[in-house]
């Protein structure tokens, strides 16, 4: 298993990202088909496939992690961190990748969701 660490710039409020990184409503407006929750396990949804997680930390506008119920290691988290001289937010995102999966299709996927996420907040 791998770990990939990626950054991506947004101009954008800490609240507005933290809400889109840490309810139901805000990961289902950009990362899943649709997430529900339910005594505190988030379920992903995308087509036919589900995957559930909970949180297993978060501090309210700085970061929140997720672990995936199926796996023993494997977790996402989302950090946000603020740029002291402009108005940009980075939303550092770590992930995991088993040995023989393509490191490069993550990467692009995490990318091209978060191209969705710029749209939805209006700064793409």
């Amino acid at each position: 298993m791998k770990e990939i660490k990626m950054e991506f710039i947004l101009k954008t409020s800490k609240k507005l990202l933290y809400n889109r990184i840490s309810t139901p409503s805000g990961l289902s407006d950009w990362f899943a088909d649709n997430v529900t929750i339910n005594n505190k396990i988030f379920s992903f949804f995308w087509d036919d496939y589900e995957e559930k997680a909970k949180i297993v930390t978060k501090k309210k506008e700085k970061f929140v992690k997720f672990k995936w119920l199926d796996s023993k290691n494997k977790y996402f988290e989302f950090k946000i961190k603020a740029h002291q001289h402009s108005k940009e937010l980075s939303l550092l995102i770590t992930d995991f990748v088993d040995d023989d999966e393509d490191t490069d299709g993550v990467i692009d996927l995490w990318s091209n969701q978060i191209e969705t996420l710029k749209r939805n907040i209006g700064v793409a």
